[in-house]
């Protein structure tokens, strides 16, 4: 199964840079394209400075600029996308395809001070929920937040529901770089899924911080290992997931096997 992972920083309602890659990405072949947090809206500093009805319009434009790439393209895209509802934002990552349009909405968000999207989303804070879990081209998908990956019921159904691959969008900057790295490496090899992870690039600059959005989007293989990763500039990163190496990690590690016997 071959998917995308498309790195860059916050576009504009009159872009064409969705349409020039995913048409490139349907040429190569690509049934899924993975794009970072803050893309399709501005990121979170501006974001909260700007006018309801204009986020609003923002992200529906965005949406439907989606659906008829899905359309044309024959492609699924999950992305982050901001929406608003009775004045209030909630921090939402859509699946879309020529079909349907599915939304889910992130169960945790970062509340420390220089960053609280807690504090301003209306996302709902309660018992935790499986992520959302879809199939495409054979391959079964779940979705979660970059935030998320830090908290271990996010990863029950991962492994009960058989996941091969989990797909994450982020937007991590400051000198995070490593720590990223090895808590992906850890999640992809004990649960034995693919890991794909997109972040996004570009600067943001306030009176106390620069923030500086790395990139470094990967794949990381079922065993733990990074397969391909991207530098920090806008990139296109395609990737072949492999259903022989899935089987193969998961009978060699024997992880799934060591807790039936327990249960």
């Amino acid at each position: 199964m071959r998917a995308a992972i498309l790195q860059l920083p916050s576009i504009g309602m009159g872009s064409n840079k969705l349409e020039n890659y995913a048409r490139v990405a349907h040429q190569k072949g690509v049934k899924l394209v993975l794009m970072g947090e803050y893309l399709l809206n501005p990121f979170f500093k501006e974001l909260i400075q700007m006018p309801l009805n204009m986020i609003a319009e923002q992200s529906a434009h965005q949406i439907e600029t989606l659906k008829a790439l899905a359309t044309k393209y024959e492609l699924t895209f999950v992305a982050p996308i901001v929406t608003v509802k009775k004045k209030e934002c909630t921090k939402m990552i859509a699946k879309v395809n020529a079909r349907s349009v599915t939304y889910y909405p992130q169960q945790f968000l970062i509340n420390y001070p220089h960053w609280n999207e807690e504090k301003f989303f209306n996302n709902p804070i309660e018992a935790v929920k499986p992520p959302m879990i879809f199939s495409c081209d054979g391959f079964k998908f779940a979705v979660m937040g970059g935030f998320e990956l830090h908290f271990d019921p996010m990863w029950e159904a991962i492994s009960s529901k058989v996941v091969d691959a989990v797909l994450v969008p982020s937007a991590s900057t400051f000198e995070s770089h490593n720590r990223w790295r090895e808590l992906i490496k850890t999640r992809a090899f004990t649960h034995n899924c693919y890991i794909l992870r997109a972040n996004r690039v570009g600067e943001y600059f306030d009176e106390k911080h620069a923030w500086k959005f790395y990139g470094d989007s990967m794949v990381v293989s079922p065993d733990g290992e990074i397969e391909a990763d991207l530098g920090n500039t806008e990139e296109l990163l395609i990737v072949d997931l492999d259903r022989k190496s899935l089987t193969e990690s998961r009978k060699g590690w024997g992880f799934k096997e060591a807790l039936r016997k327990r249960r």
